[in-house]
């Protein structure tokens, strides 16, 4: 067991390796547009299915609490959370369009997206990034595998380049916990 425990190790850092290398200028992208978004008094939405959704709760209550600074609470939204919305959608509407209607509720031109999907794959989040895009609302893709269907849809997009469902997800934690690490310190250094 200690092997298989160093191995799956070994695989996260080789990962995390691989992004550092390939993918560290779209994460400041990914920086950059979400401080302009909060800037001029946008919001961030996210949205992604299972694990991904957990992240998408997670990290909107990193802006809207704090991350690691005492500061104001920055606009973010989670559409993974309010299981009345998602229930009521999937079955008036159907579960590929969950995230979609509430964009359209919510979202506006300038607001950014956040659609994370180990697969790259998810009808919901394809159709949630096209429904952005046609309302001018930025969006950051996290991917996984080799992006799947959603490869070059996002205005900014990030893969983390596994099969390795787990090992995909704790890279998306990371990009995300630097996203928000960065974006608390650039808009409130002292």
């Amino acid at each position: 067991m200690k092997e298989d425990i160093k191995n799956m190790i070994t695989e996260g850092i080789e990962l995390n390796s691989k992004l550092k290398k390939n993918y560290s200028g779209k994460i400041e992208e990914a920086v950059i547009a979400i401080i302009e978004c909060l800037k001029n008094n946008k919001k961030i939405l996210l949205c992604g299915n299972g694990g991904s959704n957990v992240q998408c709760s997670h990290i909107a209550a990193e802006f809207v609490g704090r991350f690691k600074k005492e500061r104001k609470a920055l606009p973010a939204i989670a559409l993974t959370t309010d299981t009345a919305i998602i229930t009521a959608i999937g079955n008036d509407y159907g579960f590929d369009k969950i995230f979609e209607r509430q964009i359209k509720a919510l979202g506006e031109e300038g607001d950014i997206l956040i659609a994370i999907t180990t697969s790259g794959n998810s009808p919901n989040i394809i159709n949630a990034i096209e429904t952005s895009r046609s309302m001018k609302i930025k969006t950051i893709g996290l991917l996984g595998k080799d992006g799947g269907k959603l490869k070059s849809t996002s205005d900014i997009e990030i893969i983390t380049q596994s099969d390795n469902t787990p090992r995909i997800q704790e890279a998306h934690i990371t990009i995300l916990h630097i996203i928000c690490e960065l974006v608390e310190n650039k808009l409130f250094e002292k």
